[in-house]
Order: C-alpha cells, then structure tokens, then sequence
C-alpha cells in the first residue's frame, strides 16, 4: 500500500507550521495523494492552546484545501461558538492529510482510512504538535484517537476523559465524538442531545487551558 513507511522522508526537522504546510505538497508517503485533489493541511492559530483533530478532509475540504469546511465543520464551528469557545482559540488539523473515497456514478464518496494510512501521516501530526505545542487536544472520532493514543479506542468508553497522549507530545488529551457522527443522527432530539454533548465535551477541554 505505502510508497515508503510514513511521511518522514518529507516532514522539515524543527519544521514551523508554514514550513510543514508547503514541505506536505509533495507528500507521498501512502499512495492517497494520487487520487486526491490536494493534500489539506491545517487552519488556525499556530499559538492556539488547544488543537482539535479530526479523521480525514472530506469532498468539500479536498477540493478546497482546507479542513473543516465542509457540512461536520461548520457544524462544528456552531458547536464551538455555543461551547463559548472562539475558533480562533483553536487549531484545526485532520490525522489524515489527504481525501481517501470511492467512486459511486459521478460521486466521491468518504471511506475510512486505513490503519497504514494513519500511521502514515502520524510524522504529520507529531509535527504540528511540536510546533503548536497546544495545552490540550482533543480528538474528534475514533481515527484521531487512534493516531494519539497509538491505540484502538472505543469511543463510548473514552469519551470526555483527559488522559495523556501515546506520542512525544506531553498535551493532554480528551477522545470525543466526531461531528459528522451528529449529522447522521435522524432524530431531532438525538442531535439536539448529540450537540449538547460535544459541547460539554469542548467545554471540558477548554477549562484545562482556561
């Protein structure tokens, strides 16, 4: 499946956040930049305190080269604002960096990334923590849990726990859902309950650097 290992053959040593962004252009470390448009890196403050990982871009993020751009992130942005919590407080970045689909008719549709290609964009990540350095982090879904804890995690049983990441970083981290998972939800009270809980969730992780 990968082309090399990981991403480390392109990841710049000591690297700033703009020089991690234009070094990921030339990303091949799995072979998900073939299909994709364009890697998406990451938008937010490099000085925020708290970072919020998510899956992967969707369609909208890939065409536009930036995360969180699409139905899950101005939801997310919503969520955010009634957390009380500015979204310039945060940084958003993907474990994933580039746009895993398939092909149904004209459509792309999102499948999951594969484990190899969370390790693979793993340098990414330790990366941007290092160069962020956030107070907490918090992962959206199971995928970012994954490559912060190096571990499976079942959601249900993590969520809203502050609890130390698996890699070099030494930032805090608290596993909720993600919120396209809200999106899904056919139910209006579901989703008005689903809301509420991320929200208590980024509440949570905020008070850590509050």
């Amino acid at each position: 499946m990968p082309e090399t290992e990981d991403a480390r053959p392109w990841v710049p040593p000591d690297g700033g956040i703009e020089d991690l962004r234009a070094a990921a252009t030339g990303c091949h470390g799995c072979e998900l930049w073939r299909d994709a448009t364009q890697v998406v890196f990451s938008r937010g403050s490099a000085s925020a305190r708290m970072m919020l990982v998510g899956e992967q871009p969707g369609d909208r993020e890939d065409l536009s080269g930036e995360p969180f751009v699409g139905p899950a992130g101005r939801l997310l942005t919503e969520v955010l604002d009634e957390a009380g919590i500015a979204e310039d407080e945060v940084y958003l970045t993907n474990a994933v960096k580039h746009f895993r689909f398939e092909h149904r008719g004209k459509r792309r549709i999102h499948e999951k990334p594969a484990v190899a290609h969370i390790v693979a964009c793993r340098p990414w990540l330790e990366a941007e923590i290092a160069a962020v350095r956030p107070g907490v982090i918090v992962a959206l879904g199971a995928t970012a849990a994954r490559a912060l804890l190096n571990r499976t995690v079942r959601i249900g049983e993590e969520r809203g726990r502050i609890q130390e990441s698996a890699g070099p970083s030494a930032s805090p981290v608290l596993v909720t859902v993600h919120p396209s998972s809200l999106l899904r939800l056919r139910e209006a009270e579901d989703r008005a309950r689903g809301r509420r809980g991320l929200a208590d969730d980024l509440r949570r992780a905020h008070d850590v650097v509050a």
